[in-house]
């Protein structure tokens, strides 16, 4: 078996000649950058919500102070740690928050439901507060937002 093996030619240069560079005063007219679409459309709240539906101001109140309730043992806060189940506003502003556990012998068991109670109640346009521990379903890692895994090293 014969292989022909490709042959080569080496041309030397002594110099190349560089090419053009772009130059900002080659351009005749002034390019102007059109408005990102999304800007506004992002920005704008959606129009004819409720205050208490997802969107409206008790309810995006509740979640903020929801978010600044931290578990003892996690350094999250018991929204994205996935403690909260639900949060249901009336159209009399009285707010109703399900929420669960890491575990039922956790050592604030006694005390975390009145604290959740205790904030949402303190949200301006809140008339009262309730909130409903349940243990069905049991809390587990996959209820965790990625903000809290990327913060407990999980991502």
């Amino acid at each position: 078996m014969s292989e022909e093996k490709p042959t080569f030619t080496v041309e030397e240069v002594d110099s190349v000649t560089p090419a053009p560079r772009a130059r900002v005063e080659d351009v005749p007219v002034p390019v102007e950058r059109k408005r990102d679409y999304l800007d506004g459309f992002l920005a704008e709240k959606p129009q004819d919500i409720g205050p208490g539906q997802p969107g409206g101001s008790i309810y995006d109140g509740v979640i903020d102070a929801l978010k600044e309730i931290f578990d003892p043992e996690i350094p999250v806060n018991i929204y994205d740690l996935g403690l909260i189940y639900g949060v249901d506003v009336s159209p009399e502003a009285s707010v109703a928050v399900t929420m669960t556990l890491t575990t039922p012998h956790c050592p604030v068991a006694e005390s975390m439901p009145g604290e959740v109670e205790m904030r949402v109640a303190a949200v301006p346009g809140v008339r009262d507060a309730e909130v409903n521990l349940v243990w069905d379903p049991p809390w587990d890692m996959a209820k965790m937002s990625d903000e809290a895994k990327l913060e407990l090293g999980m991502l």
